[in-house]
């Protein structure tokens, strides 16, 4: 749509920092001209960035760049051992996901969307209809590859990430999570090195721990993803098994990882002959449309294993995902039958009508510019709560945000002092296998708007300040 490429080129100019915060933006007459567009077409763009967060407008003055638009620096590079370590850290992890998520304690350390959406009511009354219906062959065993018909519509969601995958070559999971440990299992045995970005998802990590893996992290890029450079030098030196990353709105950087690198990495993958385990759970809530293409798209020799769920884009609750794993279908399928089976059919057959009915695509752009405005937000309050010198990541999808304090900072001290307070974030440290980060923590911005999460980001960052002034004693 004309309305989208021109939001989107405004917004790059002022991610690329050409239109500064306080900065007039064009009106909307010299826009239409310079475009060639109409002033409707203008106007809807500037309410699409207004949605995420980017531009304010002011009555009788036209738009602004927020000034709230001051951003931390970047993380440094990670910097990682370069050799293959068992990972450790399940305490902390355990910790983390014991907490109920809807209890008193604010919970900014989960990996929670917002479920209360009201473009969630029809899969919510697809699931009652379904559940109400006499002589339910639904409550029996389903087949182990999953319902054809979401498999169906699934292949299809897939298109728009550049994917043409048949649906007889998809497998419904147990949420994406499962989808990553069968795939592990698929194509590793135990005592095998995994490759992987760094900080990576921790629920990798401690798959990696309970097969008996070893990691291998990568250094990564806050932009732009991991050292392709250090991947070919590992690949050279140890015999790496398969590579795991999340390439698409990374969990928990938030970066794209530009489409040339998506292609080298696969270049690489292919000389050496490993696998490719691509975790593409946030891939539909990148914020620029259309949302970037998965590595799995060009994918010739069924050597990647494309993973995802509809965990983060609708609700964890429904415990549907899938996994594409190409040439490895077969053992996927095994491994699957040795873990959980058959998936429930119920939330299949409700989720396969809701998006056939044409209501995934519109609750998908309502999250997106949610969340989008939640970025803004959280980094706003981080800018303002936090020390001086507080540096924070830019996602370009999803809703975390990965803060990093200066070294000899201890995010799990950080939230034992929380706990009285009923605040909880995730610490850095379990984002690596060797439990690197400490001085690093995520928060969740999916539900940002309520006033409770500004007031639970202040007293985190009121904390972090009384802890790094004892370091300074």
């Amino acid at each position: 749509m004309l309305y989208r490429n021109l939001a989107e080129i405004l917004g790059d100019r002022i991610e690329q920092g050409l239109y500064r915060p306080g900065d007039r933006l064009p009106s909307v007459r010299a826009l239409s001209q310079e475009h060639g567009v109409s002033l409707s077409t203008v106007q809807q763009a500037y309410r699409e960035l207004e949605d995420g967060g980017l531009v304010e407008p002011r009555p009788k003055s036209g738009y602004f760049v927020p000034q709230s638009r001051q951003k931390p620096a970047l993380p440094m590079i990670s910097r990682t051992a370069q050799r293959p370590v068992e990972v450790s850290q399940w305490d902390q992890v355990l910790e983390l996901v014991s907490t109920p998520p809807y209890g008193e304690v604010v919970q900014l350390g989960r990996g929670i969307p917002d479920i209360g959406a009201p473009t969630l009511k029809p899969l919510l009354r697809s699931l009652s209809r379904l559940s109400r219906r006499q002589g339910l062959k639904e409550l029996s065993y389903g087949s182990l590859e999953g319902e054809i018909l979401l498999r169906q519509q699934v292949s299809r969601l897939a298109l728009d990430s550049g994917c043409q995958i048949p649906a007889e070559d998809i497998v419904i999971t147990t949420g994406c999570h499962e989808a990553l440990s069968t795939a592990l299992r698929a194509v590793c045995q135990p005592g095998d090195i995994v490759a992987v970005d760094s900080p990576s998802f921790h629920g990798v990590m401690q798959a990696l721990k309970g097969f008996g893996l070893k990691a291998l992290e990568l250094p990564t890029d806050p932009l732009t993803g991991i050292s392709l450079e250090a991947l070919e030098m590992a690949l050279e030196q140890w015999p790496i098994k398969a590579i795991q990353l999340t390439p698409t709105c990374n969990n928990p950087l938030g970066y794209v990882m530009p489409e040339a690198n998506k292609r080298a990495l696969l270049e690489l993958a292919q000389r050496y002959d490993v696998a490719i385990i691509e975790d593409d759970i946030y891939g539909e809530l990148a914020y620029k449309y259309p949302r970037p293409r998965t590595i799995k798209s060009w994918d010739e020799d069924g050597r990647v294993l494309l993973c995802s769920s509809f965990s983060k884009t609708l609700a964890p609750g429904l415990r549907i995902g899938w996994i594409a794993p190409g040439r490895y279908l077969q053992r996927v399928l095994h491994m699957k039958y040795m873990s959980t089976g058959m998936s429930a059919q119920l939330p299949q057959l409700a989720l396969a009508e809701f998006i056939g009915a044409g209501q995934y695509e519109p609750h998908l752009r309502r999250m997106r510019a949610q969340y989008a405005r939640g970025r803004e937000l959280m980094t706003g309050w981080v800018s303002q709560y936090f020390p001086a010198g507080t540096r924070a990541s830019q996602p370009q999808g999803g809703f975390m945000l990965w803060v990093e304090m200066p070294q000899g900072f201890d995010s799990q001290r950080l939230n034992r002092l929380l706990a009285p307070h009923k605040v909880q974030v995730a610490p850095g440290s379990i984002f690596s296998a060797a439990g690197k980060y400490r001085n690093c923590l995520r928060m969740n911005f999916a539900s940002a708007q309520g006033g409770a999460i500004e007031q639970a980001v202040r007293r985190v960052g009121e904390t972090v300040g009384e802890l790094l002034d004892e370091l300074s004693l």
